[in-house]
């Protein structure tokens, strides 16, 4: 089955349900075990990517990771072709309720090509790679003028298996109220969409905007790998 395919058969408005409850949502199962193995074994070849970061020089927590270069491998550009039409409603939704003028396209090429024109054009979906005492802090994929504001990751290992610990973890800070944590049960396979920085929250007066962060939390055993799928390009 082709990606455009699973991701057509998602749930979609189970997703945008949960997504404006929440401001995070699981398509459980999406990629197949074997294209999850697949994409994780990449992490060993230069020739995919554009630049491999080490958290820990810069302070975004333990571990690495690597951000692919164009054009994308075939399943992380389908992947990343067919999430995106599914999501734009959902976007310009959360804009117009936000009071916010931007609207995106419906096709993710005419976004780039935004995205591009100011300037924005290194590729940001990216492969990250986590061993025993390893996690990510809390942080937003902001990489210029042009945010798409929802993102994906993707389980490409198996929790209990490949590793223990490295849960994905996300807060949620509501204005004048302490922040809101959530941990996000994943199984291989299994994408986790979510908000890259701000989303609606409807209130007794009518919407508010609250910020999103995530990360992930110590990794106790083992090798954890997840697929981020980010639909803006970097400056």
């Amino acid at each position: 089955m082709k990606e455009e395919t699973r991701v057509a058969a998602a749930g979609w408005e189970a997703v945008a349900r949960d997504l404006d409850q929440e401001g995070w949502a699981v398509l459980k199962g999406l990629v197949p075990a074997e294209v999850c193995t697949q994409v994780a074994a990449l992490y060993r070849d230069d020739r995919p990517f554009r630049n491999h970061v080490h958290m820990a020089r810069h302070g975004f927590g333990q571990g690495e990771y690597r951000y692919f270069a164009y054009p994308l491998p075939d399943k992380v550009q389908a992947l990343r072709s067919a999430l995106y039409p599914r999501l734009a409603p959902i976007a310009n939704r959360w804009y117009a309720r936000m009071d916010m003028p931007t609207r995106f396209p419906d096709d993710h090429a005419e976004f780039l090509q935004r995205c591009h024109a100011a300037g924005q054009r290194r590729p940001t979906p990216l492969l990250l790679e986590y061993g025993p005492g390893d996690y990510n802090c809390l942080h937003q994929d902001l990489y210029g003028e042009h945010v798409f504001p929802l993102q994906a990751a993707v389980l490409l290992s198996r929790p209990g298996q490949d590793f223990t610990g490295g849960e994905f973890v996300l807060t949620e800070q509501r204005p004048r109220m302490q922040s809101r944590p959530a941990v996000v049960p994943l199984e291989q396979g299994d994408v986790v969409i979510l908000a890259v920085n701000q989303r609606p929250q409807r209130g007794a007066r009518g919407d508010y905007r609250v910020t999103m962060r995530h990360g992930v939390s110590k990794l106790h055993s083992g090798k954890r790998h997840t697929l981020g799928i980010i639909f803006h390009d970097a400056a």
